[in-house]
């Protein structure tokens, strides 16, 4: 896929991973509409990023705001061709503690916006791009969904969240080969510890002993290295229905 001049969206674009991945796609000649939150700083994102950047706010849960914000990209840009799903949300707590079993209404708060709300952006997403004309390879569009190593490595009051991206992980290859006949590439990254707003908030002595558990680099992840990964993954054409583990080689222990 040749990404200067394509139409691209990234759910979870005014921060983090989305915010990082936004910047390197427009940096490589894209048009891009960052999908967040109204009370993200998705507008001053978009200013800051000048010529090229948009901001269409909307609720990833919510189908007719997905739809509003993906329509207006296309509309501002003639067609998307790149979509970026970074948007997500996380919750610690045991399955029972002292105080009685996990509550149930986060655990589905954790489901609808990183599951849900990964595969409402992905069917409207999948849809647009379905029209467009297939470029010298067939191909129409490629989407890239972000999981986490805790669908594999689900730590201890992890269970939302372990569930929820194990979710992602499980829909990757049906939705690739569901949408294989229409020219349209689905990959999935899965992130180790990345210095993202999630982690930016813990002390220091905690966010250093979480690197020491990463065998090399020792260090949090940078999120324009899950941006570079996002970008070739965009660029070359036989990955598809994938999983891509961006870790620095680490498998979470039981704690933190």
């Amino acid at each position: 896929m040749d990404i200067h001049g394509a139409g691209a969206v990234v759910t979870g674009g005014a921060s983090g991973l989305g915010g990082a991945t936004a910047r390197e796609l427009l940096a490589a000649g894209a048009r891009v509409a960052i999908l967040d939150l109204p009370r993200s700083n998705g507008e001053e994102t978009a200013r800051v990023l000048g010529r090229g950047a948009i901001f269409c706010a909307c609720d990833v849960t919510k189908g007719d705001q997905v739809e509003a914000a993906i329509d207006r990209a296309v509309k501002e840009f003639g067609g998307i061709r790149i979509a970026v799903n970074c948007a997500g949300i996380g919750w610690a707590q045991r399955t029972v503690t002292k105080d009685g079993p996990h509550a149930l209404e986060p655990f589905q708060k954790v489901m609808e916006v990183n599951v849900v709300g990964t595969f409402n952006a992905i069917r409207f997403e999948a849809d647009r791009m379905s029209k467009n004309p297939p470029d010298a390879d067939g191909e129409r569009g490629v989407i890239v969904n972000t999981a986490s190593v805790a669908a594999y490595d689900g730590q201890i009051g992890q269970v939302a969240y372990a569930a929820s991206k194990g979710a992602v992980v499980a829909m990757t290859l049906p939705v690739a080969r569901d949408l294989a006949s229409l020219g349209i590439r689905v990959v999935t990254i899965a992130p180790g510890l990345f210095d993202t707003p999630l982690l930016a908030g813990l002390p220091e002595p905690a966010r250093q002993a979480l690197a020491a558990n990463i065998p090399f680099p020792k260090r949090l992840g940078r999120p324009i290295e899950y941006a570079h990964l996002a970008r070739s993954i965009i660029e070359n054409g036989m990955l598809n229905g994938e999983v891509i583990r961006l870790d620095g080689a680490i498998r979470m222990p039981p704690k933190g």
